[in-house]
């Protein structure tokens, strides 16, 4: 499978750049496996600071703990790529910034480090909202790294567009 598309990023960049300023809210975001792919694609768009705030690269558990406060006996008991710690990293992210909305993405892009339990291509977002909304999904991505990678990129941005409607 072919990774997507410049092109189709860039219109899901624009999509949630659209609701976002309609709305006057600011965005934050938490990265792990995509290691700032999303901040960059945001903030590649003209205008982006006036509704993007920060953005989190926390690729090591102890970042997650000390940058958004994901508490670290939920790593233990969960892992980092869980709903759990998604949800934990987006709400951090609301918790430690001016955003009103956040979006975070944890999986295992490989092409090692997949168990059994939790395979190359797992991908877990989380999206919270400053009304106290926390929404989390999982899906399993097929393709190599650079694949994984972009395909998660974009559906972090498509859950957030969902959500903020």
């Amino acid at each position: 499978m072919a990774r997507v598309s410049d092109e189709e990023l860039h219109h899901l960049a624009v999509e949630l750049s659209e609701k976002l300023r309609a709305r006057g809210w600011m965005l934050a975001t938490a990265e792990s496996c995509t290691g700032g792919w999303v901040g960059q694609l945001l903030t590649s768009l003209p205008g982006s600071s006036h509704w993007y705030e920060r953005g989190f690269i926390t690729y090591a558990n102890a970042a997650k703990v000390e940058m958004l406060g994901v508490p670290a006996d939920l790593l233990e008991r969960h892992g980092a790529v869980s709903e759990e710690i998604a949800s934990a990293m987006a709400a951090g992210a609301l918790t430690y910034s001016h955003a009103q909305a956040a979006l975070a993405v944890s999986g295992i892009a490989g092409p090692g480090g997949g168990t059994p339990q939790k395979p190359v291509g797992l991908v877990c977002y989380g999206w919270a909202l400053a009304d106290g909304t926390v929404m989390s999904s999982t899906c399993r991505l097929d393709g190599d790294r650079e694949e994984i990678r972009s395909r998660a990129v974009a559906a972090s941005l498509r859950g957030l567009i969902e959500l903020v409607g």
